[in-house]
């Protein structure tokens, strides 16, 4: 199952499942008015996803009547064949459907180093190979990333810090904790880093990682029934200026050092970690040092069947 939360004017927060024909049927309800609550919900019912969803579908007899608004047309148009997730992926503004990001995860936490290649192109920038030891060392790299303040959704502005000059994206998977560290769902993830201040000091990391615009989730969550396989998963990354195609990029999460449990127990060992909260699990693409993002690029962050995390980047 795909769902997504989006936004219709005059009726805020949305939830929606997204069919094979990326068909958005309105599943909202007022006891369960966002995913992380449908998640709880099931969880405190002891049942399936699937049947809670039912149910609401079932309470939601009659469809709530939806006027689109195109962001370029100088009036609203009113279409009479729904939403569609091509519809709602469009630049947010508050009179006009768009996508927001898929869980309004209390806490997002990131993991670093996870890739071989990653800790190789890290190190060349090292005076020591500290990347490389975090690489082959027993304990992960875990770090805190973004509250929901932080985050933005599709087609949101991500960040520059305004004392960074070498800011880059960093294209992830991330998957969704519910009870006990069990994975109950994943989506994209783009971890926007400030190298720079990361690479002049590591103690800097949470200043490099932790700012306005620094974490991108979206564009759906995804039940873990519909991958075949998270450690066979083909990404592409895509950075656009203007017109052109400053770096392409891809990597295939078989890459990754980690199982996404071992990720797991070393953060929640004595620490609490509320339901809901988002785990992205370190990139194996690393755009040059020479092409850092700049503001007005469009970064694509793209995995087949999780859809295609767009954002333009804002200098703070």
């Amino acid at each position: 199952m795909k769902l997504i939360q989006f936004h219709l004017p005059n009726l805020g927060k949305r939830v929606g499942i997204v069919t094979r024909d990326e068909e958005v049927i309105d599943v909202t309800s007022e006891e369960s008015p966002g995913v992380l609550e449908i998640l709880e919900l099931a969880h405190r019912e002891q049942v399936s996803l699937g049947v809670i969803l039912a149910d609401i579908q079932e309470e939601v007899s009659t469809p709530t009547p939806i006027q689109l608004v195109h962001p370029n047309a100088e009036d609203t148009a009113t279409e009479s064949d729904g939403l569609t997730l091509k519809k709602l992926d469009v630049p947010p503004a508050e009179n006009v459907p768009h996508l927001l990001t898929p869980i309004d995860s209390p806490e997002v936490w990131g993991c670093g180093v996870t890739y071989k290649r990653s800790a190789d192109m890290r190190d060349d920038d090292s005076e020591q190979d500290i990347y490389s030891r975090v690489y082959h060392a027993d304990r992960p790299e875990i770090f805190f990333k973004a509250t929901p303040a932080r985050c933005v959704g599709p087609n949101g502005f991500i960040g520059i810090r305004s004392d960074s000059t070498l800011t880059a994206t960093e294209p992830e998977l991330a998957y969704v904790l519910g009870d006990d560290g069990e994975i109950v769902g994943y989506t994209l993830c783009n971890d926007v880093s400030a190298w720079d201040i990361e690479r002049d000091n590591p103690l800097y990391l949470p200043q490099s990682k932790v700012f306005y615009g620094c974490c991108a989730l979206g564009p759906m969550f995804v039940t873990p029934s519909e991958i075949d396989d998270p450690y066979n998963l083909d990404m592409r990354c895509t950075v656009l200026r203007g017109e052109d195609v400053i770096y392409e990029g891809n990597v295939n999460t078989s890459q990754i050092n980690w199982k996404f449990e071992q990720l797991t127990e070393f953060l929640m060992r004595d620490n609490p970690i509320p339901f809901g909260t988002v785990v992205s699990t370190g990139t194996g693409i690393i755009v040059p040092n020479d092409l850092p993002l700049a503001a007005g690029d469009v970064v694509e962050i793209e995995v087949d069947g999780f859809g295609t995390l767009s954002n333009p980047v804002k200098q703070l």
